[in-house]
């Protein structure tokens, strides 16, 4: 029988702000197939999708939990709520939303995001979209974003072609959850040859208890066009188990660029079992950027497939694993065509027994002549309190014609460097702080200034220490 989840978490402030736990509809807690269809039908959904959910449905049963990484016993589907509807309907206007609802994301910034910074938004609470504004500037460029439930109707075919090719139902256990029960979620469409300057986001809040939140995510950048996307997620603590099972799919056609930026910062019951995948085209470019904290344990590998000659990708990200937590975090990249370049740029922070891992996959296919690649991994220990801090990475050649390179390095943090600062009139925490911060500044820098010192205060946080 699953163990009790026991929560020892740092103070986050608004991010674990509970709001009274209300729904319009609920599904029973567990998997089968009266849940699938109930939740099809109160989406309206075409045949096809259907069939797509009961398929997943079977899958989840038949696939076992992967035999690597971290332990994910715990996870009991039956005690797990998989679809909780808001009391409130999808509106563009914040004062429309409940008073409470209002108020969370005020604290969290993204009204005032969205007026400083932003194209578009789109906010998600619970299982659905609640709130969703686009500019007139993303209307005149012909810019499509809309919630996933309009996309399945308004931009059918397209789903029908493409919707599960870049992220299979069948990829794992966790994936194949997503598919039977995914809700919510992002669908952008992006022109040929628009240059979308003004980043659009998308915010995923889970107030429920002991529930799941499954937002699916398609971007189409179609050949020459560009776009930012801006991917929040947060979560109030409880002593029980969440999970996060969403998926991503992108598709970056020929000479199109597409940067997608993240900070998943879940609370210390959530299971983050998010699956992220892109498929690129030829002169293509995808850009990664990723910041995991929080959460009980992250499995979170965003992976780039390479299909067309001079496709790139290119990968930033940082984790901060503290007491009681186990990101086993990193990428994937796949070169299946000649002259494709990726680079991987990891870095990792372990603290009060955390453990922060980096698992990558670098595969050159046998039609990757003259692809190259280059990998550097850095992890950082802040104390001897049993952190744990390891690369695992794996590079798979069938091609003697590419150029690989692998740097890793781990360490702590370095005691003369914070004597010097502190000899410097800093205390001992304030001198830690800066020394990380530093660590952590080739991430901080590929993020726009909002989400710069949302990470910052992120690390900030998790550097006051544990509580209970």
């Amino acid at each position: 029988m699953a163990k009790k989840t026991q929560v020892a978490d740092i103070d986050r402030g608004i991010f674990d702000k509970k709001n009274k736990f209300e729904y319009s509809k609920i599904s029973d807690k567990g998997l089968n197939e009266k849940i699938v269809r109930e939740l099809s039908k109160e989406k309206n959904e075409p045949d096809w999708m259907l069939e797509k959910r009961l398929e997943a449905m079977k899958l989840f049963y038949e696939i076992d939990n992967p035999s690597w990484g971290p332990d994910l016993s715990e996870i009991n589907i039956d005690e797990i709520t998989l679809y909780v509807k808001p009391t409130s309907g999808e509106t563009n206007a914040w004062d429309n939303l409940p008073e409470d609802i209002k108020e969370t994301f005020y604290d969290l910034g993204l009204p005032q995001a969205e007026i400083d910074a932003l194209a578009g938004i789109s906010a998600q609470y619970d299982s659905e979209v609640v709130y969703h504004n686009v500019k007139k500037y993303l209307v005149e460029l012909g810019v499509t974003y809309i919630n996933m439930d309009e996309a399945v109707h308004q931009y059918e075919d397209m789903l029908k072609q493409w919707f599960g090719k870049a992220v299979e139902a069948d990829l794992h256990k966790y994936t194949a959850l997503h598919y039977a029960v995914w809700s919510g979620g992002s669908f952008v469409y992006v022109p040929k040859g628009q240059y979308v300057d003004i980043p659009i986001q998308s915010y995923f809040r889970l107030n429920a208890p002991g529930a799941g939140q499954f937002e699916h995510t398609f971007i189409y950048v179609d050949e020459g066009a560009y776009v930012h996307y801006i991917e929040g997620c947060s979560a109030p603590k409880y002593n029980v188990v969440n999970i996060h099972a969403g998926a991503v799919e992108l598709f970056v056609r020929e000479g199109a660029k597409l940067r997608y930026s993240t900070i998943e910062n879940w609370s210390r019951n959530m299971y983050n079992l998010n699956t992220k995948r892109g498929i690129v085209w030829s002169n293509a470019h995808l850009e990664w950027v990723s910041g995991s904290f929080g959460s009980k344990v992250s499995m979170l590998y965003p992976a780039s497939v390479l299909i067309g000659e001079n496709a790139k990708s290119d990968y930033t990200g940082i984790s901060f694993a503290n007491n009681g937590q186990i990101l086993d975090t990193g990428t994937k990249v796949i070169h299946a065509a000649p002259n494709t370049y990726s680079t991987v740029n990891a870095r990792s922070i372990s603290k009060s027994g955390g453990e922060a891992i980096y698992r990558g996959l670098v595969h050159f296919k046998e039609n990757s002549k003259g692809s190259k690649s280059n990998v550097n991994c850095e992890s950082l220990m802040l104390d001897n309190k049993g952190s744990v801090s390891d690369t695992i990475p794996v590079m798979l050649i069938e091609n003697d014609d590419v150029d690989l390179g692998h740097e890793a390095k781990i360490g702590r943090i370095d005691d003369t460097k914070i004597f010097y600062l502190m000899s410097r009139g800093l205390s001992e925490e304030d001198a830690k702080a800066m020394l990380v911060r530093g660590f952590a500044e080739p991430i901080a820098k590929e993020l726009p200034m909002e989400y710069a010192v949302e990470m910052n205060n992120l690390i900030s946080l998790e550097l006051i220490g544990s509580i209970g």
